[in-house]
């Protein structure tokens, strides 16, 4: 059965995409597996990796709407191992036509159910919002992944990603668990960093991945070419502390429920 991992963060540029492109492609690298679904009307994980999101004829949105089964809108990618669920513009009208569906907190589930026998790892990446779509992704996923930006604000408004989960966990999805939160935009240079690293790890309690994501411009310039950083630069501080999460994450991912009680 697949693990399946929502990243999810309400607040925007805090490396959501990126750390869902990359750590799928980091995971598809080392022969694993798996299917990233991008659930952002924004459809960048989808163009991340060299989809051409004006040309798609079929989206995440039309398997939403029960247009289509999963394995109809699965693509390929560069990477042998890596599928990908795209997404375009036209997921914006999810919210609207689900609106007064019954079960519609559990299309996202439904769809990629029967994926669940194929990959070894399914990645959810959301809109930089708490909206449906994100709770459909919270409701499908077995853990959460929190990517959060080292800057002054970082740690405010998590208390509201986690009472919106601790609200999902108890009515939608008991078994939802952290998987870990994730730094980002780390700069081992500032004490700002280092200070937002510790403050993270007291309130979070051993759930902060060991490894950091840096600042690294090879990271902000891979998309543009529709590529992952592994693909477009492998050598760079970006590509190797993706590489280092997915291992992480392989070998020593955590997971606590002790935050949504």
């Amino acid at each position: 059965m697949a693990k399946v991992v929502c990243i999810a963060n309400q607040k925007g540029g805090v490396g959501k995409t990126t750390t869902a492109v990359n750590l799928s492609a980091s995971l598809g690298v080392f022969e694993k597996p798996t299917l990233l679904v991008d659930c952002d009307p924004q459809a960048n994980a989808t163009s991340g990796l060299g989809i051409d999101k004006t040309r798609l004829t079929s989206t995440l949105y039309d398997g939403l709407l029960g247009r289509a089964d999963a394995d109809a809108l699965l693509c390929d990618s560069a990477i042998a191992s890596l599928k990908v669920i795209p997404s375009n513009v036209q997921l914006i009208g999810f919210e609207v036509e689900m609106m007064s569906e019954p079960g519609r907190e559990q299309a996202l589930k439904r769809l990629i159910g029967p994926m669940c026998e194929r990959f070894e790892y399914i990645i959810l990446d959301c809109p930089p919002s708490l909206s449906l779509l994100t709770v459909n992704a919270l409701t499908a996923a077995d853990s959460l992944l929190i990517p959060l930006q080292c800057e002054f604000y970082a740690l405010e408004g998590l208390g509201q990603l986690l009472q919106t989960v601790k609200r999902i966990k108890r009515s939608l999805n008991p078994g939802l668990n952290i998987a870990g939160i994730l730094l980002t935009m780390f700069d081992r240079r500032t004490n700002l960093s280092h200070q937002v690293a510790e403050e993270a790890e007291k309130f979070f309690k051993g759930l902060v991945f060991q490894t950091a994501i840096p600042r690294n411009i090879r990271l902000g310039e891979a998309p543009s070419f529709g590529k992952p950083i592994i693909l477009y630069d492998a050598a760079s501080p970006g590509a190797q502390s993706y590489v280092e999460l997915a291992k992480e994450f392989m070998n020593h991912c955590r997971v606590s429920s002790e935050l949504l009680r």
